[in-house]
Protein backbone atom coordinates (compact mmCIF):
# COMPACT_ATOMS: atom_id res chain seq x y z
CA UNK A 1 0.00 0.00 0.00
CA UNK A 2 1.32 3.43 -0.41
CA UNK A 3 1.40 6.82 1.69
CA UNK A 4 -2.07 8.07 1.83
CA UNK A 5 -2.25 12.16 1.65
CA UNK A 6 -1.41 14.49 4.27
CA UNK A 7 -3.65 16.93 4.65
CA UNK A 8 -1.74 19.99 4.58
CA UNK A 9 -2.58 21.90 7.78
CA UNK A 10 -1.44 23.17 11.27
CA UNK A 11 -0.82 20.47 13.66
CA UNK A 12 -2.93 21.19 16.88
CA UNK A 13 -0.92 18.86 19.21
CA UNK A 14 2.29 20.15 20.10
CA UNK A 15 4.46 17.29 20.27
CA UNK A 16 3.83 15.90 17.15
CA UNK A 17 4.13 19.27 15.45
CA UNK A 18 7.63 19.18 17.33
CA UNK A 19 8.74 15.89 15.82
CA UNK A 20 7.09 16.94 12.48
CA UNK A 21 9.17 20.15 12.60
CA UNK A 22 12.50 18.57 13.31
CA UNK A 23 12.00 15.55 10.06
CA UNK A 24 10.77 18.38 7.97
CA UNK A 25 13.63 20.34 8.64
CA UNK A 26 16.70 18.19 8.34
CA UNK A 27 15.15 17.07 5.35
CA UNK A 28 14.98 20.33 3.98
CA UNK A 29 18.16 21.28 4.36
CA UNK A 30 19.95 17.85 2.90
CA UNK A 31 17.92 18.96 -0.29
CA UNK A 32 18.84 22.74 -0.40
CA UNK A 33 22.80 20.90 -0.03
CA UNK A 34 22.11 18.71 -2.57
CA UNK A 35 20.19 21.08 -4.85
CA UNK A 36 23.52 23.03 -4.35
CA UNK A 37 26.30 20.36 -4.97
CA UNK A 38 24.09 18.65 -8.31
CA UNK A 39 22.95 21.96 -10.28
CA UNK A 40 25.97 24.01 -9.12
CA UNK A 41 23.44 26.51 -7.04
CA UNK A 42 23.89 29.40 -4.58
CA UNK A 43 21.05 28.01 -2.27
CA UNK A 44 20.54 29.55 1.46
CA UNK A 45 17.98 28.56 3.44
CA UNK A 46 16.43 30.36 6.53
CA UNK A 47 14.04 28.42 9.65
CA UNK A 48 12.54 30.05 12.45
CA UNK A 49 11.00 27.58 14.72
CA UNK A 50 7.69 28.50 16.92
CA UNK A 51 10.17 29.14 19.92
CA UNK A 52 12.15 31.27 18.05
CA UNK A 53 15.12 29.00 17.77
CA UNK A 54 17.17 29.84 13.76
CA UNK A 55 17.91 27.28 11.47
CA UNK A 56 20.38 28.07 8.68
CA UNK A 57 21.75 26.97 5.33
CA UNK A 58 23.85 28.46 2.61
CA UNK A 59 26.07 26.49 0.59
CA UNK A 60 28.57 30.21 -0.12
CA UNK A 61 27.85 32.01 3.54
CA UNK A 62 24.71 33.58 4.38
CA UNK A 63 26.30 36.91 4.30
CA UNK A 64 27.16 36.88 0.95
CA UNK A 65 24.20 35.05 -0.27
CA UNK A 66 22.15 37.83 1.63
CA UNK A 67 24.19 40.70 -0.01
CA UNK A 68 23.67 39.21 -3.43
CA UNK A 69 20.17 39.16 -2.76
CA UNK A 70 20.15 42.72 -1.73
CA UNK A 71 21.90 44.01 -4.89
CA UNK A 72 19.25 41.92 -6.98
CA UNK A 73 16.05 43.75 -5.28
CA UNK A 74 17.99 46.81 -5.54
CA UNK A 75 18.53 46.59 -9.33
CA UNK A 76 17.28 43.99 -11.48
CA UNK A 77 20.51 43.76 -13.68
CA UNK A 78 22.65 42.86 -10.65
CA UNK A 79 21.87 38.98 -10.85
CA UNK A 80 24.10 39.05 -14.21
CA UNK A 81 26.75 40.67 -12.68
CA UNK A 82 26.62 38.71 -9.14
CA UNK A 83 26.86 35.80 -11.52
CA UNK A 84 29.61 36.68 -13.23
CA UNK A 85 31.68 37.34 -10.39
CA UNK A 86 30.53 33.82 -9.01
CA UNK A 87 32.25 32.47 -12.00
CA UNK A 88 35.49 34.37 -11.91
CA UNK A 89 35.44 32.95 -8.07
CA UNK A 90 35.41 29.27 -9.32
CA UNK A 91 38.06 30.01 -11.77
CA UNK A 92 40.50 31.79 -9.50
CA UNK A 93 39.62 28.74 -7.28
CA UNK A 94 40.45 25.96 -9.80
CA UNK A 95 43.47 27.87 -10.75
CA UNK A 96 44.52 28.00 -7.00
CA UNK A 97 44.25 24.43 -6.80
CA UNK A 98 46.24 23.87 -10.24
CA UNK A 99 48.55 26.42 -8.84
CA UNK A 100 49.00 24.27 -5.43
CA UNK A 101 49.56 20.71 -7.41
CA UNK A 102 52.38 22.46 -9.58
CA UNK A 103 54.22 23.84 -6.47
CA UNK A 104 53.65 20.18 -4.77
CA UNK A 105 55.38 18.54 -8.06
CA UNK A 106 58.05 21.08 -8.12
CA UNK A 107 58.92 20.67 -4.11
CA UNK A 108 58.97 16.63 -5.03
CA UNK A 109 61.24 17.41 -7.95
CA UNK A 110 63.82 19.66 -5.79
CA UNK A 111 63.87 16.57 -3.46
CA UNK A 112 64.81 14.39 -5.81
CA UNK A 113 67.27 16.35 -7.31
CA UNK A 114 69.08 16.67 -3.63
CA UNK A 115 69.04 12.55 -3.54
CA UNK A 116 65.19 12.24 -1.74
CA UNK A 117 61.87 10.68 -2.05
CA UNK A 118 63.46 8.23 -4.51
CA UNK A 119 61.34 5.45 -3.48
CA UNK A 120 58.80 5.65 -6.20
CA UNK A 121 60.92 5.79 -9.43
CA UNK A 122 61.10 3.61 -11.78
CA UNK A 123 65.05 2.53 -13.06
CA UNK A 124 63.91 5.18 -16.45
CA UNK A 125 63.16 7.72 -14.34
CA UNK A 126 66.14 7.40 -11.81
CA UNK A 127 68.25 7.53 -15.19
CA UNK A 128 66.70 10.74 -16.27
CA UNK A 129 67.37 12.41 -12.53
CA UNK A 130 71.22 11.20 -12.99
CA UNK A 131 71.14 12.62 -16.11
CA UNK A 132 69.60 15.78 -14.90
CA UNK A 133 71.80 16.35 -11.86
CA UNK A 134 74.93 15.40 -14.68
CA UNK A 135 74.23 18.42 -16.72
CA UNK A 136 73.37 20.41 -13.38
CA UNK A 137 77.10 19.97 -12.29
CA UNK A 138 78.23 20.66 -15.63
CA UNK A 139 76.01 24.30 -15.87
CA UNK A 140 77.85 24.96 -12.22
CA UNK A 141 81.30 23.98 -13.56
CA UNK A 142 81.20 26.22 -16.04
CA UNK A 143 79.95 28.99 -14.46
CA UNK A 144 82.60 29.05 -11.60
CA UNK A 145 85.37 28.83 -14.04
CA UNK A 146 83.42 31.59 -16.21
CA UNK A 147 83.83 33.60 -12.38
CA UNK A 148 87.18 32.46 -12.19
CA UNK A 149 88.75 34.06 -15.43
CA UNK A 150 86.88 37.41 -14.74
CA UNK A 151 88.38 37.81 -11.36
CA UNK A 152 91.77 36.95 -13.24
CA UNK A 153 91.22 39.54 -15.68
CA UNK A 154 90.47 42.01 -13.27
CA UNK A 155 93.60 41.20 -11.46
CA UNK A 156 95.35 41.47 -14.42
CA UNK A 157 93.96 44.94 -15.76
CA UNK A 158 94.53 46.09 -11.96
CA UNK A 159 98.10 44.92 -12.40
CA UNK A 160 98.33 46.68 -15.57
CA UNK A 161 97.08 49.77 -14.25
CA UNK A 162 99.12 49.82 -11.67
CA UNK A 163 102.50 49.26 -14.06
CA UNK A 164 101.03 52.38 -16.07
CA UNK A 165 100.74 54.74 -12.37
CA UNK A 166 104.46 54.05 -11.54
CA UNK A 167 105.95 54.59 -15.13
CA UNK A 168 103.54 58.03 -14.60
CA UNK A 169 105.10 58.68 -11.37
CA UNK A 170 108.76 58.08 -12.56
CA UNK A 171 108.59 60.30 -15.41
CA UNK A 172 107.40 63.48 -13.24
CA UNK A 173 110.67 62.66 -11.21
CA UNK A 174 112.63 62.80 -14.10
CA UNK A 175 110.91 65.64 -14.72
CA UNK A 176 111.39 67.33 -11.61
CA UNK A 177 115.44 66.51 -11.72
CA UNK A 178 115.72 68.61 -15.03
CA UNK A 179 114.26 71.77 -13.62
CA UNK A 180 115.97 71.58 -10.28
CA UNK A 181 119.55 70.30 -11.68
CA UNK A 182 122.09 69.02 -8.94
CA UNK A 183 125.02 71.67 -7.98
CA UNK A 184 128.40 69.62 -8.09
CA UNK A 185 130.69 71.18 -4.96
CA UNK A 186 134.15 70.54 -5.25
CA UNK A 187 136.09 69.96 -2.17
CA UNK A 188 139.20 71.76 -1.53
CA UNK A 189 141.89 69.72 -1.57
CA UNK A 190 144.27 70.01 1.90
CA UNK A 191 146.78 71.32 0.42
CA UNK A 192 144.83 74.26 -0.18
CA UNK A 193 144.15 75.00 3.46
CA UNK A 194 148.04 74.32 4.47
CA UNK A 195 150.70 75.20 1.80
CA UNK A 196 154.07 74.03 1.34
CA UNK A 197 156.40 76.48 1.91
CA UNK A 198 159.38 76.46 -0.35
CA UNK A 199 161.90 77.79 1.62
CA UNK A 200 162.46 76.34 5.62
CA UNK A 201 164.35 78.73 7.93
CA UNK A 202 164.49 76.71 10.53
CA UNK A 203 166.78 74.07 8.21
CA UNK A 204 168.87 77.07 6.89
CA UNK A 205 169.92 78.47 9.85
CA UNK A 206 170.38 75.20 12.08
CA UNK A 207 172.73 72.15 12.12
CA UNK A 208 169.94 70.28 12.16
CA UNK A 209 169.30 68.04 9.37
CA UNK A 210 166.90 67.30 6.64
CA UNK A 211 164.64 64.90 8.61
CA UNK A 212 164.42 66.61 11.92
CA UNK A 213 163.46 70.00 9.72
CA UNK A 214 161.08 68.33 7.73
CA UNK A 215 159.78 66.67 11.28
CA UNK A 216 159.66 70.28 12.45
CA UNK A 217 157.59 71.39 9.70
CA UNK A 218 154.89 68.45 10.02
CA UNK A 219 154.25 69.78 14.06
CA UNK A 220 153.81 73.02 13.07
CA UNK A 221 151.21 72.24 10.27
CA UNK A 222 153.52 73.26 7.01
CA UNK A 223 152.92 69.62 5.33
CA UNK A 224 150.35 66.67 4.82
CA UNK A 225 153.03 63.75 4.41
CA UNK A 226 153.65 61.69 6.91
CA UNK A 227 157.55 61.85 7.63
CA UNK A 228 160.07 59.44 9.95
CA UNK A 229 161.45 60.87 12.83
CA UNK A 230 165.20 60.91 13.31
CA UNK A 231 168.88 61.59 12.59
CA UNK A 232 170.54 62.07 9.39
CA UNK A 233 173.09 59.80 8.19
CA UNK A 234 175.95 62.06 8.51
CA UNK A 235 175.04 62.39 12.51
CA UNK A 236 174.58 58.90 12.75
CA UNK A 237 178.08 58.06 11.20
CA UNK A 238 179.74 61.08 13.62
CA UNK A 239 178.68 59.24 16.69
CA UNK A 240 179.46 55.73 15.60
CA UNK A 241 183.36 56.40 15.00
CA UNK A 242 183.77 57.33 18.55
CA UNK A 243 182.27 54.08 19.20
CA UNK A 244 184.55 51.97 16.83
CA UNK A 245 187.45 53.74 18.10
CA UNK A 246 186.72 52.44 21.76
CA UNK A 247 185.85 49.09 20.30
CA UNK A 248 189.74 49.18 18.06
CA UNK A 249 191.55 50.45 21.29
CA UNK A 250 189.74 47.85 23.67
CA UNK A 251 190.67 45.10 21.15
CA UNK A 252 194.48 46.14 20.65
CA UNK A 253 195.10 46.23 24.33
CA UNK A 254 193.80 43.05 25.11
CA UNK A 255 196.23 41.35 22.37
CA UNK A 256 199.18 43.23 24.01
CA UNK A 257 198.42 41.89 26.93
CA UNK A 258 197.87 38.05 25.36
Amino acid sequence: MGRGKIEIKRIENANSRQVTFSKRRSGLLKKAQELAILCDAEVAVIIFSNTGKLFEFSSCGMNRTLSRYNKCVDCPDAPIVSKAECTSQKQDSKEVDVLKDEIAKLQTKQLRLLGKDLGGLSLKELQHLEQQVNEGLSSVKERKEQLLMEQLEQSRMQEQRAILENETLRRQIEELRCLFPRTECTVPSYLEYYPIEKKNPIANHSGIGQDVASTFAVEKGDSDTTLHLGLSNDVYRKMKAPEQEMQSNDSGSHMSLL
